[in-house]
């Protein structure tokens, strides 16, 4: 008995080497791609360096014919200027699928590592997780925002303090691996959270004492309805990106921000009072914190870096908005006309489908059709055929 289950044991063993056998073979495959894949990312840079190289070349010897007079000139000029414009695109593309180096902020945090994800969906992924760490943290926030205005424990303050350090921190980290895989985060907002990260390190480190206490409540306060905004605004940007994602009209690296997209133009009205009334509240703090910097007496250096920080965030935040609105407004109604043109083409496409297969039903052939009536069915097909192109 003993022996035949060592030799079922013997025989279990050997298919395990054999199947080990295989899996050497199919390490070694996919050593060799990644070598491929390494030679070829190596080729794509050289080949778009090349590209560019040249293109630089053709469009400094384009200035030559700046004042050309004949015709055929100016034509081929302006073809080949497009032309460079369309290949600029299509090299951006091309970057998008290649590893992207490093910024200097997460080449001090992380070290020289490659953050860069080449897979879409591994990058839809990164976004969406992204996204959920913001929501939980926006939601814990308000939580915590609350038990202070509730209880006043210098321990629960610091912890809620803490964590807007940290969650900054990590929101720079991160917005700055996506930023390299080719999300359209505008730089303001990057510099918000940069900005963001100092205020809440500055308030860690803020002694309790009477100007803290006189401005806790009121923080408080701020706190808990930038976090209810923002779970407005994550709301209403997710479901406005999932849409223009399915329309495959924006990049899938763009993200939901406290602010504005180049492109959130949609449903402004909705937004705008909520982040308004956030800026104002901005102003609110820097003000009264300068004037806690003078009253009482003897206020120590937070207040007066808070004050200045705030209106900082606040000039960025309000200059930043008003001058992206007016922009998405002009888009919004070039987009109506553009939509409108779309169907007024859709519905005359779909009349001249409709007489095309009316026209065909009527050209069967039969035994009274002439060679004539064929060739006139014909002309008509031909000409709604280039009428719908």
């Amino acid at each position: 008995m003993a022996k035949n289950n060592i030799d079922t044991l013997v025989s279990e063993w050997d298919e395990l080497s054999r199947e080990f056998q295989d899996l050497e073979e199919c390490n070694r495959k996919y050593i060799e791609l990644l070598e491929q894949l390494h030679s070829h990312q190596h080729k794509c840079f050289n080949e778009i360096k090349h590209q560019r190289y040249r293109m630089n070349q053709i469009s400094a010897s384009l200035r030559q014919f700046r004042n050309t007079q004949s015709e055929e000139e100016k034509q081929k000029v302006a073809e080949l200027q497009k032309n460079t414009l369309k290949r600029k695109a299509q090299l951006h593309e091309i970057e998008q699928s290649l590893p992207t180096k490093s910024g200097r902020y997460l080449r001090i945090i992380l070290g020289d590592v490659n953050v860069s994800i080449l897979n879409r969906n591994d990058k839809v992924r990164y976004k969406d997780e992204y996204e959920k760490f913001k929501l939980i943290l926006n939601v814990i926030g308000l939580l915590l925002a609350f038990l202070n205005l509730i209880f006043n424990y210098r321990a629960l303050e610091l912890s809620y303090i803490f964590l807007l350090v940290w969650y900054y921190c990590t929101l720079t980290i991160r917005e700055s691996i996506l930023k390299v895989n080719g999300s359209r985060i505008k730089g303001w907002w990057r510099a918000h959270h940069f900005i963001s990260t100092v205020a809440a390190g500055v308030l860690l480190v803020w002694p309790q004492g009477e100007h803290w206490q006189l401005f806790r409540n009121q923080f408080m306060y701020f706190n808990a309805y930038i976090s209810i905004v923002q779970y407005l605004q994550f709301g209403y940007q997710k479901g406005l990106l999932y849409r223009l994602k399915a329309l495959g009209e924006r990049h899938n690296m763009d993200i939901t921000i406290e602010g504005f997209h180049s492109w959130m133009w949609r449903g402004l009205s909705f937004l705008l009072p909520f982040l308004f009334i956030g800026y104002a509240f901005q102003a609110y703090n820097a003000w009264t914190l300068y004037k806690l910097s003078f009253n009482p007496p003897d206020a120590p250096w937070h207040v007066s870096v808070m004050s200045g920080l705030f209106t900082l965030l606040f000039i960025g935040n309000i200059t930043t908005t008003l001058l992206v609105v007016p922009e998405k407004i002009r888009e919004r109604a070039k987009e109506r006309y553009r939509l409108l043109s779309m169907g007024k083409s859709m519905k005359l496409r779909k009349q001249m489908k409709n007489s095309m297969s009316e026209s065909d039903v009527s050209a069967q052939p039969s035994p009274a059709s002439s060679p004539v009536a064929e060739n006139s069915s014909k002309t008509v097909n031909s000409q709604g055929d280039k009428k719908d192109d």
